[in-house]
């Protein structure tokens, strides 16, 4: 297989201990040599100063790291401050979402979704950052009709989005659809697959339920029936996501996104499987 672009998330660590292995973590992935990682945001910005503390250690070790940034619960003063952080870092790579609301909170901040932070981010730092957004191929799960999902996407690429990362999905024929449906809205900029890598398939099936996502009946039958063969599970998944991969990139997929959960082992793995490690 050819080379193809792989990229890493994380979330921030809560504890030192945690910061620490997650400096591990990375220098293992580097072996790919990943062209980003990219670090997530709390909802409402609740992991601010953990995000900004997690890129700073990754700019460390040599590597792009691309903090997230959500809009809902924020104020444009309060975005503005972030991106001059940012920009003194040197951060010029970010992934701009909606984002969810803190439990509890009742009002959506000044930005009520993606485009209007990407809008804004354009109009105040000008062209010189990478704006990741937002895909979701099997739709958003707050989403009730597909047409208007596929609009709310177009109108953050229109509003200056550089290129998008999807939600995870085990279904190859979905993301592929989608791309076809955005390109004929006329978007163009370039799509890359969003994957999770099964390390405990309970909670992938979790995150899959909470958020639309299809785990093909095959795969829920064989991980079941897997029950606590901890080695079969491991093995199984590996080989699950690996197919999803080269399918992917076989239909011209422009790179990989590896949604980590913080470890090394599974994403290396499936990378080397694939030809890119």
């Amino acid at each position: 297989m050819n080379q193809v672009p792989i990229s890493f998330e994380f979330f921030p660590p809560n504890t030192p201990v945690g910061s620490e292995k997650l400096k591990t973590v990375v220098t293992d992935l580097a072996a790919v040599k990943p062209e980003f990682f990219s670090v997530t945001y709390g909802a409402g910005g609740s992991t601010r100063d953990k995000t900004l503390s997690t890129v700073k250690d990754i700019a460390a070790l040599g590597f792009e790291a691309a903090p997230h940034l959500s809009c809902v619960g924020s104020t444009r003063e309060g975005i503005a401050e972030t991106l001059a952080t940012y920009r003194a870092q040197g951060i010029r790579r970010l992934v701009a979402l909606r984002g969810d609301l803190p439990s509890g909170t009742a009002t959506a901040g000044e930005f009520r979704y993606a485009n209007e932070l990407v809008e804004f981010i354009r109009a105040t730092q000008g062209g010189d950052w990478h704006i990741e957004v937002a895909a979701y191929p099997e739709y958003h799960p707050q989403q009730r009709y597909a047409r208007r999902d596929l609009e709310h996407f177009a109108a953050k690429v229109k509003a200056g989005a550089s290129s998008a990362i999807t939600q995870f999905f085990f279904n190859p024929e979905a993301y592929f659809h989608f791309l076809d449906e955005v390109r004929s809205l006329g978007v163009d900029v370039p799509i890359v697959p969003g994957i999770m890598p099964i390390h405990n398939y309970a909670r992938i099936a979790q995150f899959a339920q909470r958020d639309g996502i299809e785990i093909p009946r095959w795969v829920a039958l064989k991980m079941e029936g897997f029950m606590d063969d901890a080695a079969s599970i491991r093995e199984f998944g590996i080989e699950v996501v690996a197919r999803l991969c080269e399918r992917l990139v076989a239909g011209g997929a422009p790179g990989i996104h590896f949604y980590t959960l913080n470890q090394s082992g599974l994403s290396l793995e499936i990378c080397r499987r694939i030809g890119a490690a």
